[in-house]
């Protein structure tokens, strides 16, 4: 993300025009570039520090399945932006946070054991006032990136519930070692 703002931003290409634009041909880029591509400093500092974070979490305590998490959140979101938003120039990385918060925060429901129930209870703590960015507010912001990210990563906590389930006692003994 920061290699590609920095390009953009120290006037080398005028990349920005390759987010997702809905319906299009040319926007069918987008699905593959938008979460790398951002609007301003604050707009790409505002992505970094939550994906780091909810990146770190996935990682680390879902590890076997994390992969799979990411590129279904970054992919299934961004398909989703490109077949239903509103005809605009979608970029930004927050469709893929909102699918990983989405995610974290619902596998604690969906799997049902305590390090995931914990999990989710940290990052809602952490981040759950992001419900608010799916709806529309400002005309900058990508409200359906949002949406759909949230859609994404609920979905995926649930078909993925079961996965990776020897994974949690793994890491509860690696903690406690």
């Amino acid at each position: 993300m920061w290699l590609v703002f920095s390009v953009e931003f120290l006037g080398f290409f005028g990349i920005k025009k390759y987010g997702i634009i809905p319906r299009t041909v040319d926007g069918l880029i987008g699905i593959f570039s938008a979460p790398l591509l951002h609007g301003s400093v604050s707009h790409i500092v505002s992505n970094t520090v939550p994906l780091l974070f909810l990146g770190a979490v996935l990682f680390f305590f879902y590890h076997k399945i994390a992969g799979r998490v990411f590129i279904g959140c970054y992919f299934m979101t961004n398909i989703m932006v490109w077949l239903f938003a509103r005809t605009a120039n979608h970029i930004g990385a927050s469709g893929l946070i909102y699918g990983l918060a989405f995610f974290l925060m619902f596998s604690g429901l969906f799997r049902r054991d305590l390090l995931s129930f914990f999990i989710s209870v940290v990052v809602i703590f952490l981040y759950g006032y992001i419900i608010y960015g799916i709806f529309p507010s400002s005309v900058g912001v990508s409200w359906e990136s949002h949406l759909f990210g949230a859609v994404v990563g609920v979905f995926l906590s649930y078909v993925m519930r079961k996965s990776g389930k020897d994974e949690k006692k793994e890491t509860a003994e690696a903690i406690g070692s």
